[in-house]
């Protein structure tokens, strides 16, 4: 008898010291003493291997470890002791979903809120794991389920959010972290996430602001910094967003976006080789980052080092094949090159680009590339470009109508009244107006490709529009009688043209290579506040503004000039499609339709290019418009 009453009050002494070490054991854990935790527990299950507590605990270890295989063990130990215990199925959920092992983890949720209906944080868990399946609607779902239960449980406010953020409702997404806030102040990822939100809602401030807060709350939240420059870059705060964008970098020197960010930043700086600098640590640090590799060519070829530039383009392509930026900017490149065999039909994938998929025309017609007979056909021909694209390829409309078609051009109103000079075009029809019925259409730039145009041969006659007489007659008595040479200017093309900063030039700039005793026509209807102090000082530009109410007048104004002088905008391509003697002032990287280095235009035979020597700087290149004016001056009054 003594014996068994021993062994009884061993075997409580037992059990109280298990319980001790257990209580010990979960101090230490939430002291975040792991060691010694994992140590205890086990110390446990020494003496009372079916201790459930014990057991699941040591899985919560091993999950806060990084150790899943072992956790998942550990949580599947804990089942078989209390199959009816909701919180181990959650515990085995996460550690599954951590090895992307989602539908085994949304069956253990499922487990869980079936033995405990009113869990919250289970439909949360089952929530996030639906959005890393991209299933956000069923996401939605799961959260409003936590939220119904639990209304300021931020972290299922904030599921909510992504998930709406992912289906594209902005607005809602954005409440739904301003939620999430609220109920947690200090939630650095909402006021990230939410910052994200306003970015693509296009509220660059309001999106700073959030940034702003989550990098208070976290100062060294690079992807924050990086973010918060993107909205500084759309608010054209450009050294701000350089500042930002080097703060990233400077905290994690592992992120290649931060990199590739910061390379766009210095590249819009003209910083050419130190933006270089920035993609190749970019695609160093990530080879399948596809854009860095795009921008990494851009800045290759504005520095004219082609070779490069199409290597790091292949290479973008290599790791993502469908990427229409690489796509589109190798064609350019191979243009640029003067290689247009391999050029034109990589051109095409413009289509593709955001940009061009708005421009896209959704004709019920087939598109013609060359291939099909046009014999008896109608053909639409139109423009999805600039004014000066269509002054350019409607070259290519005679070619058309000798292949037997019926040529219909679209053109905007202002090209209408010079348009109708141009051979080969049965009927104009005027853009956003009613089209006749047609068999085929094709985009006047893809014409070249359908020709399969070469470098040598370009469809190329000395003129192919020309002006009319009565327009010319008006414009005459406007000028008066000639009594020096007349030179047509153009020193500005539109302010919202993408490489404006580039091919344009200040009045004041173009001032000083102007010589005395030339009179001088301003061929450009709009002038910017920048140039009017410079025209007034200039008493021998004459300005006539609005009174070019077309390109008929400005072609009109333009055949009774000596010679045009012209940045590379449409009055360029105008001057030179109407056969006059026109100088073209190129930028150091200019448009693929001017070649590189060459003073001739395989386009335009009375076009001579004069180009920049170094990026940014036109000092050499109106040393040559000087020059040229000279040499214009001494050969005295009459035509060129």
């Amino acid at each position: 008898m003594g014996t068994m009453v021993s062994r009884k009050r061993q075997g409580c002494d037992e059990t109280a010291i298990a319980q001790e070490r257990l209580q010990h054991a979960v101090a230490c854990h939430r002291a975040g003493d792991l060691a010694q935790a994992r140590e205890l527990y086990q110390a446990v299950l020494c003496t009372h291997p079916e201790q459930y507590d014990a057991t699941r605990l040591l899985g919560v270890i091993a999950y806060q470890q990084n150790e899943n295989l072992r956790a998942i063990e550990w949580f599947r130990k804990a089942i078989g002791i209390d199959p009816a215990n909701p919180a181990v199925y959650m515990d085995l959920g996460n550690a599954l979903k951590r090895l992307g092992e989602h539908d085994a983890a949304l069956g253990n949720y499922d487990r869980a809120i079936a033995l405990r209906p009113e869990f919250p944080e289970a439909y949360t868990n089952r929530g996030n794991t639906l959005i890393e399946c991209r299933q956000f609607a069923p996401a939605v779902a799961s959260y409003d389920r936590a939220i119904a239960i639990s209304p300021d449980f931020a972290q299922a406010h904030y599921g909510r959010a992504r998930a709406l953020r992912e289906l594209g409702f902005l607005e809602d997404a954005v409440a739904g972290y301003d939620r999430a806030i609220a109920c947690r102040p200090d939630y650095v990822e909402a006021f990230y996430d939410r910052g994200n939100a306003l970015l693509d809602l296009g509220r660059a401030d309001d999106a700073v602001a959030s940034y702003d807060a989550a990098i208070r709350l976290r100062p060294n939240h690079a992807e924050a910094y990086n973010n918060r420059g993107n909205a500084l870059l759309a608010l054209h705060r450009e050294d701000d967003a350089l500042a930002s964008y080097a703060q990233a970098v400077s905290l994690d020197p592992g992120n290649a976006q931060a990199y590739n960010n910061l390379g766009k930043a210095l590249h819009a700086r003209h910083q050419l080789d130190i933006a270089l600098a920035c993609y190749d640590k970019a695609v160093g640090l990530s080879p399948a980052l596809a854009e860095a590799h795009n921008n990494r060519g851009n800045v290759l070829a504005e520095l004219k080092r082609l070779d490069e530039a199409l290597a790091s383009y292949d290479r973008g392509i290599a790791v993502q094949p469908h990427h229409a930026e690489l796509h589109w900017n190798k064609a350019l490149l191979l243009l640029l090159a003067g290689n247009f065999e391999h050029g034109w039909p990589l051109y095409e994938w413009r289509w593709k680009r955001a940009e061009f998929a708005a421009r896209k025309r959704a004709f019920p017609q087939p598109v013609w590339l060359g291939e099909e007979s046009l014999a008896g056909k109608t053909i639409l021909l139109h423009n999805e470009q600039g004014l000066g694209d269509l002054i350019q390829f409607c070259r290519y409309a005679p070619l058309v109508a000798e292949r037997g078609a019926r040529v219909i051009l679209e053109t905007p109103p202002c090209l209408l009244g010079i348009l109708q000079s141009l051979d080969g075009v049965h009927e104009f029809v005027a853009k956003g107006g009613p089209l006749p019925d047609v068999d085929m259409h094709c985009s006047v730039l893809s014409l070249p490709l359908a020709f399969r145009t070469t470098l040598d041969a370009v469809p190329a006659a000395l003129s192919y529009l020309h002006g009319d007489p009565d327009r010319r007659r008006i414009w005459e008595e406007k000028l008066g009688p000639k009594t020096r040479r007349r030179v047509g200017l153009v020193w500005s093309g539109s302010a919202g043209h993408a490489n404006d900063h580039n091919r344009s030039i200040p009045l004041a700039t173009l001032a000083p290579a102007l010589l005395d005793g030339v009179e001088y026509v301003c061929l450009q209807r709009e002038l910017r506040e920048s140039d009017k102090e410079a025209l007034q000082r200039r008493g021998d530009i004459r300005f006539y503004g609005e009174e070019l109410v077309d390109f008929a007048d400005t072609a009109a104004l333009c055949e009774l000039m000596d010679v045009v002088i012209s940045v590379d905008t449409s009055v360029a391509h105008l001057a030179g499609a109407v056969g006059m003697k026109t100088y073209v002032l190129l930028p150091f990287h200019p448009d693929w339709r001017w070649q590189l280095d060459r003073t001739d235009s395989p386009w335009y035979p009375s076009v001579h290019l004069i180009r920049q020597q170094i990026s940014g700087d036109w000092g050499h290149a109106l040393c040559v418009l000087s020059a040229t004016l000279t040499s214009l001056m001494e050969t005295g009054p009459g035509s060129c």
